[in-house]
């Protein structure tokens, strides 16, 4: 039997010293009863099938994003069209987006286009102003038996929206200083919806902080390769970014 033996010069092992030892998550106050109630709901697996629009040759890209909005704003009077209306600026200005009108001041942003779902085919990311104030609404779109549903739907003042493969994270100011929140949404096959599946406050500025931006706000929604196609009047700064 040949010995063993150990290696001497400069290029063998040295000890690192002792390792911590690993703990392990404790639960805290082990004794209280489990949760009888859901968290707080931020609109994950709601869809809704947007009636009276079509996509001739079942190609998302030929739904006229403009009248998606129209859709949403008649199917939700309560949030854009009674007396009492959250968003009735929006409404006033959906008549820029029609031909004759400001286009600058169409409240319908550029819509994007990329597999979200994993099936192969494109789904629509679309965002329009809430108007009179400086929210966006960030929506997403598939194709489902000739249907196009939302499976997508976020109000929140907005930073910048991002596509990184298929995930979409939405970027909004915090009210402290030098932060911001940023959440991201999955495809999920089990509830057919785009789920919420990060939120998070992350650093982004030194102590003066990040330029000034639209009012932060955490509140839900009503709900909750990359290419482009240019389909309402948008400015550089309210475009949807895409990633690396």
């Amino acid at each position: 039997m040949v010995p063993l033996t150990g290696c001497s010069d400069s290029g063998g092992l040295v000890s690192a010293g002792a390792t911590s030892s690993a703990n392990g998550p404790t639960r805290l106050w082990p004794g209280q009863p489990p949760a009888s109630s859901p968290a707080y709901d931020f609109g994950e697996a709601e869809t809704e099938v947007v009636k009276g629009v079509t996509a001739p040759g079942d190609d998302i890209r030929k739904v006229d994003p403009v009248a998606v909005v129209r859709a949403e704003i008649a199917a939700h009077p309560d949030v854009y069209t009674d007396s009492t209306a959250l968003y009735r600026g929006t409404v006033r200005r959906m008549a820029d987006c029609a031909p004759g009108g400001d286009r600058e001041e169409c409240p319908v942003l550029e819509a994007y286009y990329r597999d979200l779902t994993g099936d192969g085919h494109d789904d629509m990311v679309l965002g329009f102003r809430l108007l009179p104030g400086n929210q966006t609404a960030v929506r997403v779109y598939t194709l489902r038996t000739g249907r196009l549903v939302q499976v997508l739907a976020s109000d929140d003042a907005v930073v910048a929206v991002e596509l990184a493969g298929r995930t979409v994270i939405i970027r909004s100011p915090a009210a402290i200083v030098g932060y911001e929140y940023r959440t991201q949404w999955n495809w999920d096959d089990e509830q057919r919806a785009m789920l919420l599946t990060r939120d998070e406050i992350l650093r982004v500025g030194g102590p003066g902080g990040p330029s000034d931006g639209p009012a932060p706000s955490r509140s839900p929604s009503r709900s909750s390769s990359a290419s482009s196609s240019p389909s309402a009047s948008s400015s550089p700064s309210e475009r949807p970014t895409e990633s690396p």
